[in-house]
């Protein structure tokens, strides 16, 4: 028997869901700054999918200090964890940094050259799947911005047709989320039950990590042949510009190593920012522009999720705790394209007594369906913010993302459970 919900509660799971219809909406929302000029820069603001849920966690934040009271609405917003939010800020920004981009550029273009295909495809191939599996080590956050800067180029451009982009970015997403399970520390809805349940590196790997290889694997390569036709060669004078010197390159990849070793310390990895800021200062010719304000929306909108969630609690435990490990699977799979699956594999973590095959399912279909939409998995909306003005209006609608990214989370799906 549970509780019967607040007042509170109920108005927080009503703005959740305005939420919800807000970002699937957000494309047309961008829309209406064309039919009303003067508001142009209001439904800019509002139509970027980054904003949606840091906007009405605000909003809920306003809403409780009027029902409960401003002390207690300061005292749940600060109650909140936003150790993910704030890693998320700090990777993005080291991770696209010219010198990582460029060690990783050529990692790939040295193995590109190796490959029994044509240079493009090969790039392509890899940023689709060796980067996405890379994020078990570096972490999925840090794997979605490199792909994402890695495609961006090739893929991701206005005269390219809308199907070709949403195909590549439903692939990248599903990857990045499955990608991550080889590991116990570098996917977010692993982290929240690894501890909890003993499950270390050796156990995702041999439990999770050879089957999301297969998935990625495959998923990667029929994205590639679906999109040949459409990638961008790598041009020549990008490669001149490139140039950056290895001890520069070392530094940036220390300071990446540094941040991803303390990623559960925000005291810590926010001064290695500092200090990182302060190096690429100190040698601005070998740097570009840091991707500050990307970085900060997607903080954003994380930390509004983190907000948003936390009184989601009430009606989604006992939903996860009410099914049966097979209802489980796909259950979770489909909440995740509602819920970040972090948060979801928490909710199943509190769970007393959760039988094994009950933990597998939960987080097996968490990761397959972290691709599905934008608040799916936390790397999202980086890539969204990385990606969005390659596509028609300089936004990506919520339903074309779906679509895409339906295929391959069948393949996730797949692979999870018959293997």
């Amino acid at each position: 028997m549970h509780d019967t919900p607040s007042t509170l509660q109920l108005v927080a799971a009503a703005l959740f869901a305005v939420a919800l219809v807000h970002t699937f909406a957000a494309k047309q929302v961008e829309r209406l700054s064309t039919r009303y000029p003067r508001h142009a820069g209001l439904f800019h603001l509002l139509g970027e999918i980054e904003v949606v849920f840091g906007f009405w966690a605000i909003v809920l934040v306003a809403v409780m200090a009027i029902l409960a009271g401003p002390a207690e609405a300061l005292q749940y917003a600060e109650s909140r964890q936003y150790t993910e939010p704030l890693f998320v800020f700090v990777v993005m920004v080291v991770s696209a940094s010219r010198p990582i981009l460029v060690a990783v550029s050529g990692a790939m273009q040295w193995l590109a050259d190796r490959l029994p295909v044509d240079s493009a495809s090969a790039r392509a191939w890899l940023s689709l799947a060796l980067v996405p599996l890379l994020g078990s080590l570096i972490t999925e956050p840090a794997a979605m911005t490199i792909a994402a800067l890695a495609l961006a180029p090739q893929i991701f451009r206005r005269e390219v047709p809308e199907w070709p982009k949403y195909l590549a970015l439903g692939v990248l997403f599903v990857n990045v989320s499955i990608g991550g399970t080889l590991t116990s520390f570098a996917a977010p809805p692993v982290l929240m039950v690894a501890a909890n349940w003993d499950w270390d590196s050796a156990f995702m790997a041999r439990t999770f990590g050879w089957k999301a290889a297969l998935a990625v694997f495959a998923n990667a390569t029929v994205a590639t042949w679906l999109i040949r036709k459409h990638l961008a060669p790598r041009a020549p004078e990008a490669e001149a510009r490139d140039a950056v010197p290895a001890c520069v390159v070392a530094v940036h990849l220390m300071f990446l190593a540094a941040v991803v070793v303390l990623a559960h310390h925000p005291v810590a990895f926010v001064a290695l920012l500092l200090m990182f800021i302060a190096y690429t200062q100190a040698y601005p010719r070998h740097q570009d522009a840091l991707l500050v304000k990307e970085a900060l929306l997607v903080s954003f909108f994380l930390a509004g999720l983190v907000v948003l969630g936390g009184m989601q609690e009430w009606w989604l435990q006992p939903i996860v705790a009410g099914m049966s490990p097979g209802v489980l699977f796909f259950g979770a799979a489909g909440l995740t394209a509602v819920m970040d699956n972090a948060a979801l594999t928490y909710m199943g973590s509190l769970i007393e007594g959760i039988p094994d095959a009950a933990k597998y399912s939960l987080v097996a279909g968490a990761v397959a369906g972290g691709g599905l939409t934008v608040i799916a998995n936390a790397p999202n909306p980086a890539g969204v913010a990385l990606l969005k003005e390659g596509f028609a209006d300089g936004t990506i609608g919520a339903a074309g993302l779906l679509a895409a990214a339906a295929g391959p989370t069948a393949v996730a799906l797949a692979v999870f459970w018959l293997l």
